[in-house]
């Protein structure tokens, strides 16, 4: 564990994640009492840091961004102290000395990190929020003096008080629940091992729980309140997934339980914070949702992490791959055991198309390196890992790992020690490896391609992608064997989208071929590239409106209805009351369709109208709002108070929803120009 004591010059510098420390000092432990206010949202509390000191000092900092400090307490003992807008210290000399223990009060008001989402309109009495964290990238010292150094890690024991008619949830085993007073409960929580900043979580809401148990691991399964039939098909593969990832890494899962929260408006798909993973709740479906938009990627990758990054954490800025390329990496070895070969050499395959673009663009990023985009750290990190899995075997592979892990075990690790554990399990000479996949910008694409064409499905997937710039006549006997029973996902889709190229009326033989082929995927893929429906293909089109996919549902619906207006009326009442994902996609879309619908259901368009505009309300999930602002604009049909939530959406805390509204504020503005001038 590093130190967080820095020379008197870096109070003047803004702090950085893997900000350069002296090994003066250890923090080793951090206990702290944090009461919560969301109707304020402020924060204080009272908190105990433990620490040794390993050489004479003259200052101790803490990162803690715009917060308040009193009664300072050095081993029970007054010192001075003192705070800018980044850090918090005290000051004195202070020589080498074992467990000494620093106490404070502290109050702030994040500007990030920690978000209260409202859950009621405005005006509807006291508001009600959900409350949750996220401290990789926007600092957990937002709301907790705590250390922005990732390679700085310490014991961390919370406890929080919180309105009582809430579910309170942070990481470790959760000790005792205390009800203060008629509004308030103490919830607190222990943790055995160190941990980073960035991973402390906290969130709060109306939530119920399913506990379940994997290999003697509590697994905690969160959902709102109501929603019962969500928790199956969201958490679907979870108890897999824990014993895969201690089979294949050999190393035991490192934290007391596993906890997973949804949350309204998250920044991310999931956050991998120590044992507890806060996620989307977009992300929380049914089964006919799980089949468009399932949890099962986003789910295995911040689990794959609970390994790599907090139980290992990289040790500078350039190791980044280490925890997302390992995370991306053993979340697609758990998928393939899920869905299948054939599903995890497609998605390599797509990654590696996306990276040698990139890579001829004269754009590619070396894996090992600072300030590359997730694109390198993810997917080239995660195709390196398989490279180098491939190159030195199997059995090599996952002994460097486990060893790896278990040497470097709640501590930082570099590249460089990884690679050391590799050769030392295989008995080669990695430094050709490093330089081609880890060093190199450029991507390895014949390297790759050859790896990929040990997957039979891959060659087949290449003949029929191949055939594209053929003439219809040339392949037509080619995309009626992709599409004949029984349909493969991969090539089915592929077919279809070359179909599309075409003149429907001249392949209407192989489109009803693809209709009747039962394979939902293959299926979808008709409704996305084949929007002008031709009268020929009308009823198998029609067909796809029963089609258990809500994403699918909604192309078919929006084409039928552009393609036949003389049957919106039918397409319409069909599709009456269906809602879709959380986001209501099929709702939104309903609406907006029967709204630009003249002569039906006249006496409803007003209410109709003020739906729509309802979904814009700040208390609303913002996939929702930004459906409905885009349907709003489309049919000009904004009016003053669903103005009025654009504006307070391009304040959104998420920032591409937040760019959206910004960008629609702006094309408003610049139509109203047009229009008077």
């Amino acid at each position: 564990m590093k130190s967080s004591i820095f020379l008197i010059l870096a109070a003047l510098l803004s702090a950085e994640t893997y900000a350069q420390q002296t090994p003066a000092v250890d923090f080793t432990r951090l206990e702290a009492e944090v009461a919560i206010n969301p109707s304020k949202k402020v924060v204080s509390g009272t908190i105990i840091y433990e620490f040794d000191i390993f050489e004479q000092v003259d200052s101790i900092f803490i990162d803690a961004q715009k917060m308040d400090f009193s009664e300072v307490l050095l081993n029970g003992k007054p010192v001075p102290f003192g705070s800018d807008q980044n850090k918090f210290w005290i000051t004195g000399s202070f020589s080498p000395a074992q467990d000494q223990q620093l106490q404070l009060k502290y109050s702030a008001k994040p500007a990030q990190t920690m978000y209260f989402i409202p859950k009621k309109p405005e005006g509807a009495g006291q508001q009600d929020y959900q409350m949750w964290t996220q401290g990789q990238g926007k600092y957990t010292s937002h709301w907790l003096p705590s250390f922005d150094d990732p390679t700085e890690k310490l014991e961390f024991d919370l406890s929080f008080i919180y309105p009582s008619e809430k579910i309170l949830i942070s990481n470790g085993e959760l000790l005792k629940t205390q009800k203060l007073n008629d509004s308030l409960t103490r919830w607190e929580y222990d943790m055995v091992h160190p941990m980073s900043s960035y991973l402390v979580a906290v969130a709060a809401g109306d939530y119920d729980v399913l506990t379940e148990s994997e290999n003697g691991i509590p697994l905690h399964f969160y959902y709102p309140q109501g929603m019962e039939n969500l928790v199956e098909p969201t958490y679907r593969h979870s108890e897999f997934m824990m014993d895969f990832f201690e089979k294949e890494t050999g190393v035991p899962y490192p934290w007391q339980n596993y906890k997973q929260v949804p949350v309204r408006d998250f920044l991310y798909s999931g956050m991998e914070n120590t044992g507890t993973t806060i996620f989307s709740d977009i992300f929380l479906v049914d089964s006919i949702g799980y089949i468009d938009q399932n949890y099962v990627n986003v789910n295995a990758h911040e689990l794959a992490h609970q390994w790599f990054g907090n139980y290992v954490t990289a040790g500078t800025p350039e190791d980044h791959w280490l925890q997302e390329g390992f995370a991306t990496y053993y979340a697609l070895l758990a998928e393939k055991e899920i869905f299948g070969e054939d599903y995890y050499y497609r998605k390599l395959f797509k990654t590696a198309e996306e990276l040698k673009q990139l890579s001829d663009q004269g754009k590619g990023e070396a894996v090992v390196s600072k300030y590359a985009s997730s694109l390198t750290y993810y997917q080239k990190g995660a195709w390196a890992l398989h490279i180098l899995n491939e190159k030195i075997g199997k059995a090599a592979f996952d002994r460097g790992v486990k060893n790896y892990l278990e040497k470097y075990k709640y501590s930082t690790a570099t590249t460089g020690d990884f690679i050391t554990e590799m050769e030392a399990a295989s008995g080669q000479d990695l430094s050709g490896f490093v330089k081609d996949w880890l060093q190199q910008s450029a991507f390895q694409g014949t390297e790759a391609l050859e790896s990929l064409k040990r997957s039979p499905f891959i060659q087949k997937y290449l003949e029929v992608a191949a055939a594209k710039p053929l003439a219809i006549s040339e392949k037509r006997q080619l995309l009626r064997t992709a599409l004949s029973f029984p349909v493969n996902d991969y090539l089915g889709q592929e077919a279809v989208l070359q179909l599309g190229l075409e003149d429907p009326v001249e392949v209407a033989d192989l489109y009803k071929k693809a209709f009747s082929s039962g394979n939902l995927f293959t299926r979808q893929a008709i409704a996305f590239s084949l929007q002008e429906v031709p009268q020929q293909l009308k009823t198998e089109y029609e067909s796809l409106l029963n089609d258990d996919s809500y994403l699918t549902q909604e192309m078919a619906l929006y084409n039928l209805w552009m393609s036949f207006p003389v049957d919106r009326e039918r397409y319409l009442r069909k599709m009456e009351g269906t809602e879709g994902f959380l986001d209501k996609n099929l709702r939104t879309l309903w609406l907006a369709l029967n709204l630009a619908t003249a002569g039906f259901e006249m006496e409803s368009k007003g209410e109709y109208i003020k739906e729509l505009r309802g979904y814009t309300a700040p208390h609303k999930r913002f996939q929702l709002r930004q459906k409905a602002f885009e349907y709003l604009y489309q049919l000009n049909a904004f009016d003053e108070e669903s103005l009025d939530n654009l504006n307070d959406a391009a304040k959104h805390p998420n920032y591409r929803f937040r760019e959206f509204a910004k960008q629609l504020l702006k094309t408003l503005q610049e139509t109203e120009v047009r229009g008077s001038n």
